[in-house]
């Protein structure tokens, strides 16, 4: 069974610095995406940055040159570094992982699975 684990977030100040971490744990022998999206309440779950296994990263608009994703692969472990922070960036923070390797306990065991979410964290952002 795949898990996302988040960490991070929290309460800034407009300007301020918070980084997020989200680990997969599971008998995980690759994963080819994770990254980071978020929500508002009553609105749609948008992108923020996504990262493949081997480096390529994808930011929205609204987060680039401000926004850095990084990754770990031995750890399946990816890192948000959020700067500049305004209070728009304001939401939930959800941890996405597609395309997953993953032993499975029975044939065929080794298995892959889409599209796995954390449970979501905090940022709240004030002026």
């Amino acid at each position: 069974q795949v898990q996302l684990v988040e960490s991070g977030g929290g309460l800034a100040q407009a300007g301020g610095s918070l980084r997020l971490s989200c680990a997969a744990s599971g008998s995980i022998f690759s994963i080819i995406t994770m990254g980071w999206y978020r929500q508002n309440p009553g609105k749609q779950r948008e992108l923020v940055a996504t990262i493949t296994n081997n480096g390529s990263t994808n930011y929205a608009d609204s987060v680039k040159g401000r926004f850095t994703l990084s990754r770990d692969n031995a750890k399946n472990t990816v890192y948000l570094q959020m700067n500049t922070l305004k209070p728009e960036d304001t939401a939930a923070y959800y941890c996405n992982a597609d395309r997953i390797l993953y032993r499975s306990g029975t044939c065929p065991f080794q298995r892959w699975g889409y599209d796995y979410w954390g449970q979501g964290t905090q940022v709240t952002v004030s002026s």
